[in-house]
């Protein structure tokens, strides 16, 4: 149990912001719903710190917060409160691919070693490396490991993740192939890594600058960063808990992803994810949400590559770096992040363009409460079977 101190703490819940894009009354009680069930899932979970966003006709409709963004500092959640969102990383990396593929840069059935020669010496038991392309990878379907390292580390001398390339590319003649490329589905971060390398190999740019310039910038995400916190946001940024024994321990305000900053390094506030959410949703500045990326190119990602299975929110399929699931006929795109204690999700329903999103910065130690992962799933199911439906008519 939580202290019955920091129970009060944590338990206050605020409406920051709301500003109402038409929306019918039904789909108004069914979002009131998913907040009630978000509320009551972190309070009885012991989440210290947590916030809720609706975004509609591209205008945020409600963003909820929950808590503490730090213990020690009793500095409560606030709208401008900076969570770390770990994967939903890849969905701007994979953007970027697309930036350089529509620019004519690459193409994506090029040879991912065309890229990153370094992968000729993986082993491939399936083939050559040169048949493995950046469309497997942006689709998680080339065969790649599911882990930046090798190992399941855990010793506390373990680092959280590789620093430098020449970390990874010293355990590419330890890498293999485990499927036919392109045959099925399975996860993998290295793959996303080698994303970002190509990235940065063909822009002449590092990976964080690349991004700033041509997705940050342009859609108005000025406190947005990836790793070390500037000295002016400093004040907004949330540390990430592990509750042991009823107790938050605090992980750390910042740290550093390193090598690996193109599949998990992006920090933000929820008011800069909405820009972000809005150009996906296509609402909003037409002009400048072009200028990011063409809307046919971001209809090309939503399209199904590999299938994923079952999932509780529809059938589910992997697009270009984004999960898509098909419910009743209609589409609904997402991704999730977790890193650390941080945990994050969004899903978007493809016919309204509304969203919702969502970040946590607490997580169980060894399996005990909070399990936010469980949490994340059930508010986002609830949302995908309550409030999208309404916005459809039903």
């Amino acid at each position: 149990m939580l202290s019955a101190t920091l129970v009060l703490a944590l338990g206050s819940f605020a409406p920051v912001q709301a500003q109402h894009a038409s929306a019918p009354e039904t789909a108004l009680t069914a979002w009131t719903g998913v907040a009630d069930a978000w509320e009551e899932r972190v309070m009885t979970g012991g989440v210290v710190g947590s916030s809720i966003a609706w975004l509609h006709g591209g205008e945020l409709h409600d963003l909820r917060t929950h808590g503490l963004a730090d213990v020690e500092a009793s500095r409560p959640v606030t709208d401008r409160t900076i969570y770390h969102w770990a994967s939903i990383t890849k969905t701007m990396t994979a953007i970027g691919i697309m930036q350089l593929r529509d620019d004519g840069h690459i193409d994506l059935d090029d040879p991912i070693v065309d890229y990153v020669p370094e992968l000729r010496g993986v082993h491939n038991p399936f083939g050559s490396m040169e048949e493995i392309t950046i469309r497997h990878l942006l689709s998680h379907s080339a065969g790649f490991r599911g882990g930046t390292w090798p190992y399941a580390g855990g010793e506390a001398w373990h680092p959280h993740e590789p620093t430098e390339w020449s970390q990874l590319v010293s355990m590419v003649p330890y890498t293999e192939i485990h499927f036919e490329p392109g045959s099925r589905y399975a996860y993998s971060n290295p793959g996303i890594i080698f994303l970002g390398r190509v990235i940065e190999a063909v822009s002449g740019d590092v990976f964080e600058a690349y991004v700033d310039k041509n997705i940050f910038s342009p859609l108005g995400m000025r406190e947005s960063y990836f790793d070390g916190t500037p000295r002016p946001l400093r004040e907004h940024r949330s540390n990430h808990y592990s509750v042991v024994d009823g107790t938050p321990v605090a992980g750390g305000l910042d740290f550093n992803t390193g090598i690996t900053v193109s599949n998990g390094g992006l920090n933000a506030p929820l008011t800069d994810m909405a820009k972000y959410f809005a150009f996906l949703s296509g609402h909003g500045d037409h002009a400048v949400h072009a200028s990011v990326l063409d809307r046919a190119s971001l209809e090309e990602m939503w399209e199904p590559v590999v299938p994923m299975g079952e999932n509780p929110m529809g059938d589910a399929f992997m697009g270009l770096s984004f999960f898509l699931y098909d419910l009743d006929g209609h589409r609904v795109v997402g991704h999730t992040g977790t890193q650390r204690t941080f945990y994050s999700f969004f899903v978007m329903d493809r016919a309204s363009g509304s969203v919702v999103f969502a970040a946590f910065n607490t997580g169980g130690s060894g399996g005990g409460m909070p399990d936010t992962n469980d949490i994340r799933v059930s508010v986002s199911e609830q949302v995908v079977r309550t409030l999208f439906p309404e916005l459809r008519g039903g």
